[in-house]
């Protein structure tokens, strides 16, 4: 073979494994033509397709979630008479969380599994970790999967600004990370219910709203500058300060939905963020420091260098971070172009795979090797909680971990093969050479070593789960 045509084969596999999620069948031919190109072709303006929801968008989770919420009290108030009402009614309201964070996270495993845009699909996960919202919080359960199609989506080529500011004013994350309840101390919703007080007779003490800095210090730390980006706690506050008064809409709120904006309880003034002034205002005070912090060159040094981590290596190569940095200056943040960049960068093509894959990117693409998807939720939701990566399950805004470290304890190994094992006895006996599997998953990225023992292997389910657990399967 002409070794161009070897190392164009060698380009596709990499193209395929790496970039996106694993290979379906005959992907790896098709990217052969044009690795590159074949790449770039999933890079497209409208964003990332949906995933379905049922239909149902955040503002009509919310409205339900509000409906749950009456009920649990009536439920409380029932637990205490004699007929069981109470019980029932939390039975209920639990189920309605349940089955629309299932469903969500179903369709979201079955569209990575069945999509022929593996790079779009891998780009567009890696957005929605950077702004994650999870599902540890009751009133926000519902809500991640809207979330991600609401705001994430339709962005992930489109400018970093506009992103950022449709991410942090989406009500899932409003309500994640405290927001909504966040009142200026001086603003006129705090006088107005500073003359409250709490208690009775002479214990009582005056309300105090509160400052919420939760939004504005996640901001910073995770999704802008990054905690070396030279802010410092004064920075938090005065961010904080600007963001009072963004909230989310109400029953209260007629004909309003999603992120609303109360004057009342925004704090009055004039505000200073890393250096600069930004004059007294409402809601476009906050949106000014927003703007100001997607341009500013240390959140593309920060956001470059998650790309090239998740993309690359847990140790980056400083000249590919560099070149993503530089087309991001140079564009404002255009997303379609660095996305562009990644793909011609030298340093993303190595041969050797170093990253490890994360739970949730094995059983994806255990299942696009396989040629399926899984059918319930329960196919996919404890073994990725048995693995440590519950789905919309981040145990802290920081997301999940881009290294191997976490990923890679021998407990855990002991877990994926037993995910391999299992679903190889189901469709292991349907697969009719496994060694030929083994070459369309992973084309020329198949080593001597792996394909042999597959070869050797003394049942096709058996077969199945070494090419699972291989090395190369488990690393892209």
């Amino acid at each position: 073979m002409p070794v161009a045509a070897s190392r164009r084969d060698l380009e596709a596999a990499i193209a395929v494994t790496r970039f996106g999620l694993g290979a379906r069948g005959g992907e790896i031919a098709e990217a052969s033509r044009d690795p590159r190109g074949w790449l770039k072709a999933q890079i497209r303006r409208e964003g990332a397709e949906p995933f379905t929801t049922g239909g149902e968008t955040a503002n009509q989770r919310l409205a339900e979630f509000r409906d749950y919420r009456r009920e649990r009290r009536a439920a409380e108030q029932g637990a205490q008479g004699k007929d069981g009402v109470g019980d029932d009614a939390v039975m209920r309201a639990r189920q309605f969380i349940r089955d629309n964070t299932s469903g969500d996270i179903l369709a979201r495993v079955q569209l990575a599994a069945a999509t022929d845009a593996g790079f779009r699909e891998r780009w567009t996960l890696f957005w929605a970790n950077h702004f994650t919202v999870s599902a540890i919080k009751a009133p926000v359960s519902g809500l991640v999967g809207p979330f991600e199609n609401e705001a994430i989506r339709p962005h992930v080529f489109g400018r970093f600004a506009d992103l950022l500011g449709a991410a942090e004013t989406h009500p899932a994350m409003l309500l994640y990370l405290d927001q909504a309840q966040s009142i200026g101390p001086n603003s006129r919703a705090a006088q107005f219910r500073g003359r409250g007080r709490r208690g009775r007779g002479q214990d009582a003490q005056p309300r105090q709203p509160g400052l919420n800095e939760n939004l504005a210090r996640e901001i910073l730390e995770l999704h802008t500058v990054g905690v070396d980006g030279g802010y410092a706690q004064a920075d938090v506050t005065e961010f904080a300060r600007a963001l009072t008064g963004l909230s989310v809409a109400g029953p209260r709120d007629a004909g309003v939905q999603g992120a609303v904006f109360r004057g009342q309880a925004h704090e009055p003034g004039p505000r200073t963020v890393m250096g600069v002034r930004y004059p007294a205002g409402g809601k476009e005070q906050a949106g000014a420091i927003l703007a100001d912090l997607a341009a500013r060159p240390e959140t593309a040094r920060f956001v470059c260098t998650k790309i090239a981590r998740h993309f690359v290596a847990d140790d980056p190569p400083p000249a590919l971070v560099t070149g993503l940095e530089t087309t991001w200056l140079a564009t404002g943040g255009d997303l379609a172009r660095v996305a562009e960049t990644l793909i011609e960068a030298p340093e993303a093509w190595t041969p050797q795979p170093v990253k490890l894959k994360t739970p949730y990117e094995f059983v994806v693409s255990s299942y696009r090797a396989l040629g399926g998807e899984p059918r319930g939720v329960g196919q996919v939701n404890g073994v990725l909680g048995s693995l440590g990566q519950r789905p919309f399950g981040a145990p802290s805004p920081k997301g999940w971990p881009d290294e191997a470290a976490p990923w890679a304890a021998s407990d855990a190994l002991v877990k994926r093969m037993q995910f391999a094992q299992t679903l190889a006895a189901v469709v292991g006996p349907r697969v009719q050479d496994p060694a030929a599997l083994a070459e369309r998953t992973l084309g020329d990225r198949l080593g001597p070593a792996a394909a042999t023992a597959i070869a050797r292997a003394e049942s096709r389910p058996e077969a199945v789960a070494l090419l699972l657990m291989s090395p190369e399967f488990q690393r892209r």
